[in-house]
């Protein structure tokens, strides 16, 4: 069965659109409630969200909905997604919420569930909540005596960063490390700086002026133009850039050169082998990530599992597997030593530490292969379900075999965005500047 709300990674739409308005949201609210208000005890959901101006309205349509079942709500305010995750399980709530559409703009927003453990919902769980928004909810309203109190957590951030300075060598500092940080206007604003202040790190901060409507706005970790000008700028020793909820991360070298998700993934995945702390020595990257690194990492004796594009997915595939390393090239990197879902907080302290520790720039640290030459196309199409027209599987098989044996092409729908992504990866850069023509030409 075709779910209709929820996609690859929750719920993502614009705003006041059919998916994201106030009704909806209140169902949603409802189902929400009735599907995790199970046993006796006194029900408990967490809510955080990034600085979307829309966010005010779902959070309210969303707690009446939650109140009116008899769960008690406990409002955040703004603050990263993996952090609404990580107090999910710290304060033994039975759901946890976060509003936000990520990466995107601010007109659209959305939604990220995690059950009681911090994990995101599974495929099937989304479809049994679906399926309470369509039934009679208002038959199993809580009594008058039983509705939910909401209240607003004011050390929410607080106890995140805490948290994360945990995660940090005890025997580390940042001093005399000069870092630009960019939050992306986003629900990272108050804990990044802070954080990386308190351990001692100079500060430049860009991206922490958030108006309800700059999120993500020629910043974060999918716009890395200011950060790259900013760090040459003010001569700093590195730059990290989050995106609109916190849980991906860029970084960028003190020579403004951009370090994507494989490169991070490959540093974090030698160093944890060389310490005896990667799981099994294999990592779980996806369909995107480079060839290169999975070269590099076959020579250090540490296999690349490849799963299926999106985080959940990395999540799932790690968990099956038994393993504690996984992530995506665009940023999203999974440590679970530290936490259940992707913390770009985290991340970036467990590469600094290494960064500390090796005493050397990051330039050096990060050049560890030369990633193959990709090149990755999007398309605005006018139906999901272009994937399973005939003569499209015809085509990409036909682009399949001409880069056989030295090359690969990755054809999806995104899970968050009405676009269809193309990679196209292969040594030749001829065959790859061919090959796009031909995409190019085909889908547009």
């Amino acid at each position: 069965m075709k779910k209709k709300y929820f996609g690859t990674d929750g719920i993502r739409a614009s705003s006041n659109s059919d998916k994201l308005n106030g009704p909806t949201l209140i169902n949603l609210g409802m189902a929400l409630g009735k599907y995790f208000t199970k046993g006796d005890h006194r029900h408990k959901v967490v809510i955080g969200k990034d600085t979307r101006l829309s966010g005010y309205m779902i959070e309210q349509a969303l707690t009446s909905g939650l109140l009116s079942m008899g769960m008690d709500v406990f409002l955040f305010g703004p603050i990263p997604t993996p952090a609404v995750s990580m107090l999910t399980r710290s304060m033994r709530a039975d759901l946890g919420i976060m509003i936000t559409a990520s990466h995107n703009q601010y007109q659209d927003n959305g939604l990220k569930i995690f059950d009681r453990l911090g994990n995101k919902l599974s495929d099937e769980t989304e479809l049994e909540i679906e399926n309470l928004m369509e039934s009679k909810l208002e038959e199993t309203l809580a009594k008058p005596e039983n509705i939910g109190r909401a209240k607003r957590l004011e050390d929410a951030n607080g106890r995140y960063i805490e948290y994360l300075k945990n995660t940090f060598p005890k025997t580390q500092r940042l001093d005399g490390l000069k870092i630009v940080v960019d939050c992306a206007n986003g629900a990272s604003y108050i804990s990044a700086p802070l954080i990386l202040w308190e351990l001692g790190a100079e500060i430049i901060q860009i991206g922490t002026q958030p108006n309800g409507i700059n999120i993500n706005d020629n910043c974060g970790s999918t716009n890395t133009d200011l950060l790259a000008k900013t760090v040459i700028e003010e001569k700093a020793d590195i730059g990290i850039a989050l995106d609109g909820d916190g849980d991906r991360l860029a970084i960028v070298d003190e020579k403004g050169n951009v370090i994507n998700g494989d490169q991070i993934l490959a540093l974090l995945a030698l160093h944890m082998s060389k310490k005896n702390l990667l799981q099994k020595n294999k990592v779980v990257g996806t369909s995107m990530a480079n060839i290169g690194l999975e070269i590099l990492l076959n020579e250090n004796n540490i296999e690349l599992i490849r799963a299926n594009v999106g985080d959940r997915y990395v999540k799932e595939k790690m968990i099956h597997e038994n393993l504690n390393l996984g992530g995506e090239q665009s940023g999203h990197i999974i440590m679970r030593d530290y936490t259940s879902s992707g913390d770009g907080i985290i991340v970036a302290l467990q590469a600094l530490a290494i960064i500390m520790q090796s005493k050397k720039q990051a330039s050096e640290i990060f050049n560890l292969f030369t990633p193959h030459p990709q090149n990755l196309i999007n398309f605005e199409v006018k139906t999901k379900n272009i994937l399973e027209n005939d003569e499209t599987k015809n085509f990409i098989k036909k682009c399949e075999e001409e880069v056989a044996g030295e090359g690969r092409i990755v054809v999806r729908m995104s899970g968050t965005e009405p676009l269809l992504r193309v990679m196209i990866e292969c040594k030749s850069q001829n065959k790859i500047d061919e090959l796009t023509k031909n995409v190019t030409k085909y889908f547009s």
